[in-house]
């Protein structure tokens, strides 16, 4: 361990860009995928170098793109990244959902198609899971899928399609038996975004962006050899793939990669005395959120050490994603009580623009708690699945 230690941290040392050793601005995001255009050239060039060790993906098998690393190596290396505060080089929903379901559930040909390009950024996934009237009664969705030879014609709508305007793929959830149970009857499959029936919309938020989209299919071709799992049992796959969405949402809880840590933005707004935070009410706060997050993130870390190797999440996810949103709510909350009035900011000189980007990443932070099932959806499944406790 410790040799792979001092590889990692030599490898971290000649390949990592200074720039990406620092806080990452919102258009500077990793995401990748066929139409991506990097205003910072560290941004291609960290991805790049981390694709070619296998470290975007690091626990997949090396013939998917992954460094095949054990989890004990594994956290060795996300020790080394977090040491040097580097950004990641690669995210978005191909590593986070398709790609660990596709391990799971994909035909080798799938994987083979499909892993490696995830794995070195090529490919820009998007989920389509919602409908309007089909949210977390996600079974009850209606958009259609109609076999015609080797293909399926698609058609119907999605909503809450988080980047959707951006993306080439979508794995998507539709009914193919109109007939059967609602929660049978669903196939789970893929299809690319640039079909001539695709139309995107985007949904502006609250927050005064657009990262949701309705997404409207007509007539759009999929081939049967894209369907994931077995034609009308595509509910399995869809349940699991929410299990690894919400162990990815639960994440941050952890406080990675923000701007400032907690400690540096009390000090800014209340001062420092005797080389401590001056107000003594607000440095009782920023203590007791950081002890969460330290207990969160050990919580986390023994869950994993825990699991078998290459199991997949079960009802914990639900855990860790109400546990981890609330904490990051927590978060902004505590920022927000800091700034007082500079909270109040959402444009102009008279605020600083990490006033303005606190003030909206809050609003932001809102939807954590509905993203990948709500948090009363989670505390459903906490109740029945993890505790035992009836209907």
């Amino acid at each position: 361990m410790a040799e792979f230690r001092a590889d990692v941290r030599g490898w971290l040392a000649d390949n990592c860009p200074a720039s990406m050793r620092t806080p990452m601005p919102a258009d500077e995001y990793p995401g990748g995928g066929r139409r991506a255009r990097y205003n910072n050239p560290d941004t291609q060039i960290w991805l790049e170098r981390m694709a070619e060790r296998g470290f975007t993906v690091p626990i997949w098998p090396q013939g998917c793109g992954g460094a095949g690393l054990s989890k004990a190596d594994n956290l060795i290396l996300q020790e080394e990244l977090k040491r040097i505060n580097a950004r990641p080089a690669h995210l978005g929903m191909g590593i986070s959902m398709i790609g660990p379901a596709l391990l799971e559930f994909g035909t080798e040909a799938q994987k083979a198609e499909h892993l490696p390009k995830i794995a070195r950024g090529e490919i820009w996934w998007c989920q389509g899971y919602s409908e309007p009237g089909s949210g977390s009664d996600l079974a009850s969705l209606r958009t259609s899928a109609v076999e015609d030879g080797d293909e399926y014609i698609i058609n119907g709508q999605k909503i809450w399609t988080s980047g959707a305007d951006n993306a080439d793929w979508m794995f998507c959830l539709v009914r193919t038996d109109p007939n059967a149970p609602k929660h049978e009857g669903i196939t789970f499959i893929l299809f690319d975004m640039s079909d001539p029936g695709v139309t995107v919309k985007p949904i502006l938020l609250i927050s005064g962006m657009s990262p949701f989209c309705e997404t409207f299919f007509d007539d759009v071709r999929a081939l049967k050899s894209n369907v994931v799992g077995e034609v009308n049992k595509g509910w399995t796959v869809a349940k699991r793939l929410l299990q690894y969405e919400r162990t990815s949402i639960g994440g941050i809880g952890r406080g990675n990669q923000k701007a400032t840590t907690l400690e540096e933005f009390a000090v800014e707004y209340a001062g420092r005395s005797d080389g401590k935070i001056a107000d003594t009410k607000i440095r009782d706060s920023v203590l007791r959120h950081r002890m969460n997050d330290k207990a969160y993130a050990i919580t986390l870390r023994r869950s994993m050490e825990e699991s078998e190797s290459g199991k997949a999440p079960g009802a914990l996810s639900s855990m860790f994603k109400f546990y981890g949103t609330e904490q990051n709510k927590g978060r902004y909350e505590l920022m927000l009580s800091m700034m007082g009035t500079r909270s109040l900011g959402w444009a102009g000189d008279g605020f600083s623009g990490e006033e303005i980007d606190v003030t909206r990443a809050w609003l932001r932070s809102k939807g954590n708690s509905i993203e990948g099932g709500t948090s009363e959806v989670q505390l459903n499944i906490i109740a029945k699945r993890i505790l035992g406790l009836p209907d």
